[in-house]
């Protein structure tokens, strides 16, 4: 029992010494990015009523759920995705504000999950939402600041795949597909098997440009001259050609933000959170095969709460990022200029005092009451361990 007691559950793991200092210095430069375009830090409860997360808001399936109850006999849960806690908060305190909100976050996730085996089940996730915004303006500046975040974080080699819910959505009210064959559809998309989304389509008797639009869900597109083809094949289905006409006006605009050369269009993209409409987008980089980074918007999550209002937002998937840049050996960097003071009780005044003045001045200085039974080697060799850059004896 006692070396159980040492481990932790599956799914779930200890971080630290230059592994969690190198994490927060990531969290603060994100943070910082933030602060420049305005955003300004929220914190939401680690625990939430169930219905915050429940089937009709469109977020992570109840088994997947941590669950549990309080005194009085409610259903909570950890959060999965922090995104509802928000919309919830924003509702509360800003239902009558009519100027956009800017709004961060920083805070865990908690999925139990069977399909995550290899995965963490408890993840950080660092994010912004925009409330009270359907513009493509908004949808430019979410993309903009994801590019910025990474690009201070040292990465260099990251694209941004954007996608339409309406996209996807078209396609099913166009073809009438049933409940199940939504499913159907949505799990070949997930799994980006477009050899059977094209053999799924076949069965559909749909006529000929819907099934090019079928067809074309795992094609890229690096700007607008590229949609031609998917935006003739859409002029019979307004809601798909609405989805594609976003695409080429959000392009514009970021080009004027400088950044188009970091997005791709991928009209195949969809998303396991049903609650968003309109744009939607995944970071991608070497050294991870999951996304750094998700995001979209959601115009009708706040309803939900009592406040119509269009949103758009991001998370980044913080333990994600970190094991990108790891791979990548992209080095974040951390100050080594520790004084290491081991004294003895004789000195203890003359360390102190010294210690005080040095961390007046901005210095780390770590105090060891020296240990008869240890050596100067022995402490030494700690201060190597911990990239101490100086030690004093007195």
């Amino acid at each position: 029992m006692k070396k159980k007691i040492l481990h932790t559950p599956e799914g779930v793991r200890d971080i630290y010494n230059e592994e969690c200092e190198k994490k927060l210095i990531l969290q603060d430069c994100i943070n910082e990015m933030l602060r420049r375009y305005g955003y300004r830090p929220i914190q939401t409860p680690t625990f939430e009523f169930f219905d915050i997360f429940g089937r009709e808001i469109g977020t992570t399936p109840s088994c997947d759920l941590y669950k549990f109850f309080d005194r009085e006999g409610n259903t909570l849960v950890l959060r999965p995705d922090i995104t509802p806690s928000i919309a919830r908060s924003a509702a509360k305190y800003f239902g009558e504000e009519a100027i956009p909100i800017r709004l961060s976050y920083m805070g865990n996730t908690f999925i139990n999950s069977t399909r995550y085996q290899g995965r963490l089940k408890e993840n950080t996730q660092l994010g912004a939402e925009l409330i009270g915004d359907p513009s493509v303006d908004a949808d430019a500046e979410m993309i903009s600041m994801v590019v910025d975040c990474l690009k201070a974080t040292g990465l260099k080699d990251f694209l941004l795949s954007i996608g339409h819910a309406d996209f996807f959505l078209g396609l099913m009210e166009a073809a009438g597909l049933t409940e199940e064959q939504e499913e159907e559809f949505r799990r070949l998309i997930s799994n980006k098997n477009f050899f059977g989304v094209e053999e799924f389509a076949s069965t559909l008797h749909l006529d000929s440009d819907l099934m090019q639009l079928f067809l074309l869900l795992g094609k890229l597109y690096a700007n607008p001259k590229e949609m031609t083809e998917l935006r003739n094949y859409a002029a019979g289905y307004p809601r798909i050609l609405s989805a594609v006409m976003r695409f080429e006006e959000l392009y514009k605009i970021l080009e004027v933000y400088g950044i188009s050369g970091y997005v791709n269009f991928e009209p195949g993209i969809i998303s396991d959170y049903r609650y968003y409409t309109g744009i939607i987008f995944s970071g991608y980089t070497f050294g991870s095969g999951e996304p750094i980074v998700r995001g979209g918007r959601y115009d009708k999550l706040l309803t939900h709460f009592g406040k119509d209002s269009a949103s758009i937002g991001f998370a980044f998937i913080v333990d994600q990022l970190m094991a990108a840049l790891s791979r990548q050996k992209i080095e974040i960097p951390l100050e080594h200029n520790t004084l290491l003071i081991v004294y003895s009780s004789t000195h203890r005044e003359e360390a102190i005092s010294h210690a005080n003045e040095q961390r007046r001045e901005g210095r780390c200085v770590e105090l060891i009451v020296r240990n008869p039974a240890l050596g100067e080697e022995d402490y030494i060799r700690y201060a190597e361990q911990n990239r101490i850059a100086e030690i004093r004896f007195v």
